[in-house]
């Protein structure tokens, strides 16, 4: 029969080597601090001053639309300005699919009245029983 000498025996190795596994966590680490600033930079709007109290925070996202200084819709952190169908197409779903969402317009101070109550008709008209207004609290001197 065959017989095995002790020495051609490899000792089995109980460690784990966890180097791999360090240098894919801190390559993912430096993809995702690269990459979060990119995601959570909307559009930049300059909002009015009021004083008024804050809502309840709720548990998922509010459906935000955003309109720019030259009038232009945004729908949540969206880059690219959404046409007026679009604005309540998107509302009318979030509202079926998840109708405790809130709704939110937030319009730069310097924009026209008649685009921020635009963008309010249009949410109205995708059924939103309810629209709140975005601004920042007034600076204290």
């Amino acid at each position: 029969m065959f017989e095995y000498s002790r020495k051609s025996r490899k000792k089995i190795m109980g460690e784990i080597n966890v180097v791999p596994y360090i240098d894919v966590m801190l390559v993912l680490l430096v993809i995702f601090m690269v990459t979060t600033p990119l995601l959570t930079a909307g559009v930049e709007v300059d909002l009015p001053d009021a004083q008024a109290e804050a809502t309840p925070d709720q548990d998922s996202d509010p459906f935000m639309v955003t309109v720019d200084r030259q009038g232009l819709m945004y729908v949540n952190d969206d880059k690219q300005s959404a046409d007026l169908p679009e604005v309540t197409r998107k509302a009318a779903s979030v509202l079926k699919h998840r109708p405790k969402t809130q709704f939110l317009v937030r319009g730069d101070k310097l924009v026209e009245y008649q685009h921020v109550m635009h963008a309010m008709v249009l949410l109205q008209q995708a059924g939103v029983p309810k629209v709140g207004l975005v601004t920042e609290p007034p600076e204290e001197k």
